[in-house]
């Protein structure tokens, strides 16, 4: 969903006409965000800029990751499973010399977790995991925590929630029972 927090900063980066990512701290809200940026020398539609970014499916395979030598970082943010706020901004650069347009999108909490690169997304029909959560095929029951930690399911079931850890490394895992995360 658009969020006017997300799109703020977005915008924030936009207006800085760097043609570069923003640092991860600026990008946060309650999560880290994940970020794909866009340059163009003349005024280009969204659809334009968003399809670029989707067009990097081609060298994708489900559950294998990216074809050798290839980027497909833009395209997993895009669809990636946990991603549910997003916001955008655009920036007109008159100090650059080619590449005058600056877009920018935002997404949080980030996609791209180099343990999940190859299944960014479940296969399958559309809100399988969330029956009682659905909008358009997609699923409303996202998790507004994320976990820092790769193992956070183990060390729920060893050392329980109310572990110091686990509170401040793995929010998802001990608050977001039944949601997505």
């Amino acid at each position: 969903e658009w969020n006017v927090e997300v799109a703020g900063n977005a915008q924030k980066w936009a207006n800085k006409c760097t043609l570069e990512h923003s640092n991860a701290e600026d990008r946060k809200i309650k999560t880290r965000c994940g970020e794909n940026l866009y340059m163009s020398s003349d005024p280009t539609p969204w659809t334009t800029a968003i399809q670029s970014w989707y067009d990097e499916s081609e060298n994708f395979t489900y559950g294998v990751g990216a074809k050798p030598n290839t980027a497909v970082g833009h395209f997993t943010q895009v669809v990636w499973y946990s991603t549910y706020k997003v916001g955008c901004g655009i920036a007109f650069c008159p100090n650059q010399d080619t590449l005058k347009y600056f877009y920018v999108c935002q997404y949080c909490p980030a996609g791209n977790n180099v343990l999940k690169k190859s299944t960014p997304y479940q296969q399958g029909l559309p809100c399988a995991s969330c029956p009682n959560n659905c909008d358009k095929g997609l699923c409303t029951n996202s998790c507004e925590f994320e976990d820092n930690l790769s193992n956070c399911e183990s060390l729920k079931s060893s050392a329980g929630c109310e572990h110091e850890l686990l509170k401040e490394k793995c929010q998802a895992t001990c608050l977001c029972e039944g949601k997505i995360y």
